[in-house]
């Protein structure tokens, strides 16, 4: 049985940490560092995924435009050009995508809803868990065996 990115959310949760439009990058580096996350959601006045700003996003505009970019919108940073994947949507498939683009966030939307959000970090310890488990079907499997 393949891990579904449902089962992902279903143990991490849906809590997607979010900003609108017009809120100023200095503002979504503050909610970066106070929630230890690497991307924040940027959304649109009915809550509807427009983009994502990660720290990646800061450090390129920070390059670009120096310091006062800090004072930009987030609109002005963000990443819109990103994938998206759905509840059903397999791990291996997520991983695969995500490392054709280079992407280290994936967000989960259903109809323009977004119901979470699935990192590099998290798909990484779905396969290592899930690997586990299938070790220790192995062992358990030889050990009944002999």
């Amino acid at each position: 049985m393949s891990v579904r990115i449902a089962d992902i959310l279903a143990h991490k949760g849906h809590e997607v940490v979010t900003v609108g439009a017009t809120a100023r990058l200095v503002e979504v580096i503050a909610l970066l560092t106070r929630h230890g996350i690497g991307a924040v959601v940027v959304v649109d006045d009915a809550d509807r995924f427009q983009g994502l700003v990660s720290e990646r996003d800061v450090v390129h505009a920070l390059g670009r435009s120096g310091p006062p970019v800090l004072e930009a919108a987030a609109t002005e940073v963000m990443s819109t050009d990103l994938p998206a994947c759905a509840p059903e949507d397999r791990v291996d498939d997520v991983a695969a995508l995500m490392t054709r683009g280079r992407h280290r966030h994936v967000p989960v939307i259903v109809e323009q809803e977004l119901l979470g959000i699935v990192s590099v970090g998290d798909v990484v310890r779905s396969r290592i868990d899930d690997l586990s488990e299938t070790a220790e079907q192995l062992k358990a499997y030889v050990a009944g065996s002999y």
